[in-house]
Order: structure tokens, then sequence, then C-alpha cells
């Protein structure tokens, strides 16, 4: 029953993130279709995805159906410009006159216009009920990696991080502006890390550190990973988890301890814990209970028996890891705050994509699928958090839409209104056959971006899985 009441419950949610996809295209395209009409433009079709209709219905003199490849939506406004190779082809009244100039600008621009009044339509609502933020304020570094970049260049545990490549930074992670976002956009052949450490008579000083950075190997298929330097954020070690059977049940570890020391080493946060247990040698826990009291007991990690012989195993404690549940609050920003922040990401977005020196590239760049993918993640999470941040995801959606439609580029609205500017300087039409062969060209750069992303945004999905399976214990159970 409760496998069956789960698949319903992610139906439900991908049947809901399809929604909010059709419902912005859906406006977009309300904005063309409405300008249009305002200026006089004949409307052959308005059809929500592309190909052939599966379902259509004339009203009005417009053809409204449903296409059969669930990707965007489109107005068939044959006097905007010839867009048969996309739209198919329209039924074109013999005495249909052409556009003026000033009206091909308006009904172009309505698009991304009212993609953009949808995005503060999403926004005003973020205002009133609120946007779930988990920042925590520290970025204090809780491990190095051995061998890493970190470790080569001097950077130890327990260094609060003040500012990267010369930006402050005040969180670890979030809104593009923490400290893992900020090496992993850095420009520079070393990033330089200004740290604050403690020194011996309880003074701090401050240092700017140099080092390099990693990008860990990842599978063909899937995106290149982002720059990393072999650190970690400083955190509460807990017991969120104990295996049956495993070496942690066996020595009496239990769910909400607190793991203080490891081998009589004070420890700044899980990731150690899990480093530790890989090497499959004692380890001796000192642990505080919800009560407060404190018990020390020592494991010996294993390999699980069915990981034995496998590519990839290493020795488990059989404990799941990790910091005290993150605690939501909630900041009501205006929705000009919340529109402003969206175009400054997608800003920076796109500026990372072009720099030369930057490890961002197109593949980094997400479509639907993707998309649908980091929308289905946030409904999973617990109570009224994910509808309201999925809500909040809907101000970026919208105005990364309206943004990427209105450059200046063949095909999208951007193009049409730059070739309608040019009209109205030059006093005719640009046309003319280089003119078409541009306009297809981008259609298939376009069909070959689209595919591009898609294959990469399946490939990360296919990535999240365990390459080995839940692990199993065969030790006997604590007597």
């Amino acid at each position: 029953m409760d496998t069956f009441l789960s698949i319903l419950q992610s139906i439900g949610i991908i049947l809901i993130v399809i929604l909010f996809f059709n419902v912005m295209i859906f406006v977009h395209e309300l904005g063309h279709f409405l300008a249009g009409k305002w200026r006089g433009a004949y409307i052959d079709r308005f059809q929500i995805w592309f190909g052939k209709p599966i379902w259509s219905k004339k009203i009005g003199g417009v053809q409204w159906g449903i296409g059969w490849i669930p990707a965007g939506g489109f107005v068939s406004l044959p006097q905007l410009e010839d867009m048969e190779g996309i739209e198919g082809k329209a039924e074109l009244p013999a005495d249909l006159k052409p556009l003026k100039a000033k009206d091909k600008v308006i009904i172009a621009a309505a698009g991304p216009l009212f993609s953009l009044l949808l995005a503060f339509f999403f926004a005003c609502i973020v205002w009133g009920i609120g946007k779930p933020v988990t920042d925590v304020p520290d970025t204090r570094i809780g491990y190095v990696a051995p061998g890493s970049p970190a470790e080569k260049a001097g950077i130890l545990p327990g260094d609060v991080i003040r500012k990267i490549d010369g930006e402050d930074v005040s969180k670890w992670m979030g809104n593009m502006e923490g400290v893992k976002e900020k090496i992993a956009l850095s420009e520079h052949e070393l990033i330089t890390l200004t740290v604050e450490r403690a020194k011996a008579d309880g003074s701090t000083e401050m240092l700017d550190i140099r080092t390099g950075f990693d990008q860990p190997e990842t599978k063909w298929w899937q995106r290149s990973s982002m720059r990393q330097v072999g650190i970690a954020q400083a955190n509460i070690s807990m017991v969120h988890m104990v295996v049956p059977n495993s070496p942690a049940a066996r020595a009496g570890l239990k769910e909400g301890q607190q793991v203080t020391h490891l081998n009589g080493q004070t420890i700044h946060t899980s990731v150690v814990l899990y480093e530790a247990a890989k090497k499959g040698t004692p380890m001796a826990l000192t642990l505080k209970n919800p009560d407060g009291s404190v018990v020390e007991t020592t494991l010996t990690p294993v390999i699980p028996e069915n990981w034995e012989g496998k590519e990839g195993a290493h020795p488990l404690a059989g404990a799941v890891w990790g910091s005290p549940k993150a605690e939501f609050n909630y900041e009501y920003p205006t929705p000009w705050q919340q529109v402003g922040q969206s175009l400054r990401w997608m800003g920076i977005t796109l500026d990372k994509v072009i720099a030369p020196n930057s490890s961002v590239g197109m593949e980094h760049m997400s479509g639907p699928v993707g998309i649908g993918s980091h929308m289905y993640d946030m409904m999973q999470l617990p109570g009224e958090i994910g509808w309201r941040l999925l809500l909040w995801f809907a101000v970026i959606l919208n105005v990364n839409l309206a943004v990427l439609n209105i450059l200046p580029l063949p095909v999208v609205d951007g193009g049409h209104v730059t070739l309608g500017i040019i009209e109205m300087i030059k006093g005719k039409p640009v046309s003319g056959a280089f003119l078409n062969r541009i306009m297809v060209g981008f259609i298939f750069l376009l069909l070959f971006f689209f595919v591009y992303v898609t294959f990469k945004d399946v490939g990360d999905m296919v990535g999240k899985g365990n390459e080995l399976p839940e692990p199993v214990f065969n030790l006997p159970a604590q007597p």
C-alpha cells in the first residue's frame, strides 16, 4: 500500500511540474497572440508543444492545438516571419498584407514581456507567503582532503574563509554567492582564499592563500564537474541512521547521538568519519547522547557482504552521519528584489558561459528534463517547503525565459525584434536567401543544443544512482 501511495505521489508531482511548464509556455505565447490581435495580424494557429497536433479545435478562425513533441509552443504569425520549418505550413488568406515594422516589434516583444509579467505575478505570491531559506552564515572549514589542492596550499581545518578572489563571502553555499559557487565559478588559474586563522595565543590573523583546483572526472555522458579545491564546511556530526548488523550497530551507536571525537581528535565535520571508515581501521569514537551524557566506543568498518569483489567497494561503518536536520526560515523579498536577483544570476551565468577562462560551458545549462528533475526534487521536500520553493523557482524560470527569448538571435523573439528595428531604419523588410539560410541554420543549432543539454540532463540523472547496491552486512547483532 505504501508503494502504491508513493507511486501516486510521484505521478502527482510529475503532473504538477508539467502543468507549471505549460503555464509558462501558454502565458508567453499568449503575449504574442494578444499583441497580434491588437495590431491586426493574421493568426493561423496557437499551439502548445511542437509537431503534428494530437488535439486541435478551430475557434474564431484560429486553430488551437497540442502537438506531440513535448517542448515549447508557438503562435503562427505568417506576417511576422516564415517559420514553416518549425511550425508547419500555414493557411494564408489571398489578400494577406504585410505588417508594419513597428507592429512586428510589438508582437515579437510581447512574449518576453508576458513572461516577465508572469515572473512578477509569482514574485508577488512569494512576497506574501515567504521564500524558504536554509542559509547558514558560517564559512569555517571542517575538512581538508589529503593530497587536495587546498592541503598543498596550506589551508587548515578551522580556517574561516572571509574572501574568495577578493570578494566577500558570508555563507558556504547559496544564491551563487557562497564559498562553493565562487570557487566553482572562478576564472583564475590560482584561486585566492582570504582566511582568518586562530593563533596559539588566542588571537587571529588574516592570510591570503593561493590554491589550485581539481575537476573530478565524470562519465562521458555526464556534465564535466565544476572546480573544487578539496574542502568541506564545518558542521556538527550527528548519527542519523544505523544499519542493522553493521559495525556501528554492534558498537552501540544510536540515532541522535553527536560524534565529538575520532581517535582522540576533535572533528569538525562528518566528512572525516566517512573518509576514516574507508581505511577499514578501528575508529575510536566519543559520542554525546541527547541527554548530554558522554560515551566512548570503538568500531572497525568492513566491506559489506554484497560488495565483496565489486569495483569501488570499500569498508563502511554502517552509519549515516550528517549535520543536524536543516531548519527552514522564511524571507519576504519584494517582487523587484526577486526579479532583480534572477536577472543578476542570469547575467552571471551567461558571462561565465562565454568567459574564456571559466570552467562553465554550454553543457552546464539545463533543458526541460533537468529543470523538471530539479522541480521534482523540490516537491519532495516535506510540508509546505516544496511548493513554496517551486513558486520562487517559477520566478527564476520566467525571468530566464524572458531574457533568453529577447536575445538578438535568429528565430527567437529577440531576432524578430532586431529585424523589425532594422526594417524601421531601412524602410524596407530584411529578406533574401541569405537570411533564410541563417534562419534555417540557427533552427538546426537550437535543435542540436536542445538534444545536447537533454542528453546531459539524462546523463546526470542516471549518475545520481548508486553504482554499488544497498550495503548488506552479515555480522552478528549486538547481544
